[in-house]
């Protein structure tokens, strides 16, 4: 398939050409897909990746002098090669393939935690983070005595740059926090995060599983020490994700998971173990992914992120002055930054009575807390509805969502 010209040149009504799904119906309707923060559509470029991989190259990887398994790991590699681009790592070995977001997080809470801290220590947490950002880091707590601080909310959804300020101090051992708000659609000033981080030695993980699809990442100009993202969030599979860890923290860091792959070698009284990236990929990978992986984020470089990001940013604000037409209806997360996620309510019609009628007009959007259940707690609310865009939304798509809100609305009130 050939690279697809930037989306600035580029009818986003030939690009929806590109994921079939798109072209499909709900409950009889044509459907509007607004529920990427969740999981993203697959353009036909990474299902034909991922059928051409097990027609023709399966075998498996890094252990077989014949040809199938030498080209099978080339097919892998290839994939962490497009994703150390994707993030202009420094280093291919700096990539770790992992099974999402959730996993990569839980790896660097039990290996840091294993190594560096003890009690007293601190680690910060935003009061937006998703769960996978809270629950690896209170396992670690309970199990070395090391202490949860929260950055707080402010009311428009952005994060109290002064309280961070301020908890930032000489117990600090880690700082973890999202990239963006899978709620809010809050873009965080993580340059100026990790910049205060750093000036106290401190570490510092992003959660970027909803930043990947929306924008461009360097890592090397962030100068991030982990950065984790998933795979089916950014147009690829399910099941497979990237952690990058700068080159001198994964090699002081201990494995994660023993097994094959990851050893050099292996006796009843003692292993060594391999070389970066294997040390942090016990077993079997999961080759397939990886390939789709790496087929997807060719995609979206080829696409061309700026143009993503703009595109978006237009249908966030097209939607934003739509929906706040509407009688009753409240945004939570209004920050000056933000991504293209819109989150509300209406009146005192729950979030789930809404997403049901939304459904069956074939519009899909997500109704619940997002797996932020911390952040509800903050706004007092039990959950929101949520409509999330992707690079192949239209306003099309917005204006029903609008006359389907409003429908909702006569019928629910």
């Amino acid at each position: 398939m050939q690279p697809l010209p930037s989306l600035l040149d580029y009818p986003v009504e030939v690009l929806r050409q590109q994921f079939p799904l798109l072209q499909t119906t709900m409950n009889g309707k044509p459907l509007v897909f607004l529920d990427s923060a969740a999981s993203s559509q697959k353009p036909q470029m990474v299902l034909e990746a991922l059928d051409h991989y097990y027609r023709y190259t399966h075998a498996n990887v890094h252990r077989g002098v014949y040809t199938l398994s030498q080209e099978a790991t080339e097919a892998y590699e290839q994939g962490r090669r497009i994703a150390r681009r994707f993030l202009n790592a420094a280093h291919d070995e700096e990539v770790l393939f992992v099974r999402g977001t959730t996993e990569a997080i839980n790896l660097v809470a039990a290996s840091y935690g294993r190594k560096y801290l003890q009690h007293g220590n601190e680690i910060l947490l935003s009061g937006l983070e998703h769960h996978s950002n809270i629950v690896p880091w209170q396992l670690i707590a309970e199990a070395t005595g090391a202490q949860i601080r929260v950055v707080p909310v402010l009311d428009n959804g952005e994060l109290d740059l002064d309280a961070y300020r301020k908890l930032l101090g000489d117990r600090t051992r880690m700082v973890a926090v999202a990239h963006v708000s899978n709620t809010l659609g809050t873009i965080n000033p993580v340059e100026e995060i990790i910049r205060l981080a750093h000036d106290r030695g401190v570490p510092v993980l992003l959660d970027g599983a909803q930043a990947a699809p929306h924008t461009t990442i360097d890592v090397q100009a962030l100068d991030v020490d982990f950065y984790a993202f998933s795979g089916h969030k950014v147009y690829g599979p399910t099941g497979i994700g990237i952690l990058y860890g700068k080159k001198k923290w994964l090699e002081e860091l201990p494995p994660y998971q023993g097994g094959g792959e990851m050893i050099a070698q292996v006796t009843f009284e003692k292993t060594t173990y391999a070389e970066l990236p294997h040390k942090f990929e016990a077993g079997t990978p999961d080759i397939s992914g990886a390939v789709g992986l790496g087929a997807a984020l060719q995609f979206v470089m080829d696409a061309g992120r700026e143009a993503i990001a703009l595109h978006e940013a237009r249908l966030l604000e097209y939607t934003t002055g739509n929906l706040l037409e509407i009688d009753g209806l409240r945004i939570y997360g209004t920050a000056a930054e933000k991504a293209g996620v819109v989150s509300f309510l209406v009146d005192d019609i729950h979030p789930y009575d809404m997403g049901t009628i939304l459904d069956q007009l074939g519009i899909a959007v997500r109704t619940g807390h997002h797996c932020t259940q911390p952040l509800m707690d903050r706004f007092g609310i039990p959950g929101t509805v949520r409509a999330s865009f992707g690079m192949y939304n239209t306003r099309e798509d917005v204006d029903r969502l609008i006359t389907g809100v409003r429908k909702a609305v006569r019928m629910l009130k």
